[in-house]
């Protein structure tokens, strides 16, 4: 059945695991630099131009904010990192919350994690992978700002990060939150990882019953 993604609510935010609302659908979280445009790229996800809000201040967000999908789905925000003005307890409180998250949260069937192929590899960003590669969490790069640069610096720019992530093109996605370019293929990846997720999930089901 395919996910009507711009039929989406707000659900609720939620600043600790006993928040969360019940695991009944499979989700799908979002994590990137607090300036990568992280709002905006769900936005575009759902066609909605401000249901996620923007914010003008990184370091903003501060909670899990989950949004429904067609009674089908849930998207997960998770705060952004790197921003040096958030005071140290909030930062640790995020690293804990977000930590705890993606390490329990059966339902988690991909992290996007969203990356601004202007520029260079972020350390930040490069262990975040590398974290979820060891705990054993699906990940899927999404090189944002695609209208930012020329068509010419793309494929450069995309390589340059592929080589830092030790990924292959077709194990991310290029998008511009501004033109949609990229969409259609994040949808259909989403969906791959929901479907893989829904397989595991009854192989494990099928060898507790043996």
């Amino acid at each position: 059945m395919a996910i009507n993604y711009s039929a989406v609510e707000f659900l609720v935010s939620a600043y600790a695991l006993r928040q969360l609302p019940e695991p009944v659908h499979p989700e799908i979280a979002f994590a990137g630099r607090s300036n990568v445009g992280k709002s905006s790229l769900i936005n575009r996800l759902i066609n909605r131009r401000n249901l996620v809000k923007v914010s003008a201040k990184p370091g903003k967000t501060q909670s899990l904010n989950y949004f429904g999908v067609d009674n089908a789905l849930y998207l997960v925000d998770l705060p952004g990192y790197g921003y040096a003005k958030v005071p140290m307890a909030v930062k640790g409180m995020w690293q804990g919350l977000i930590s705890d998250y993606i390490e329990t949260r059966e339902t988690l069937c991909c992290v996007v994690v969203i990356i601004d192929i202007r520029h260079p590899l972020k350390d930040l960003d490069l262990e975040l992978v590398t974290w979820l590669r060891e705990v054993g969490v699906p990940y899927l790069p999404v090189y944002t700002k695609l209208d930012k640069i020329t068509r010419g610096q793309r494929q450069q720019h995309a390589a340059a990060l592929d080589a830092g992530l030790t990924v292959a093109s077709g194990e991310r996605v290029l998008f511009s939150s501004l033109t949609g370019e990229g969409r259609d293929e994040l949808i259909a990846r989403l969906e791959g990882f929901m479907a893989a997720s829904r397989v595991t999930g009854a192989d494990n089901h099928s060898e507790e019953q043996g």
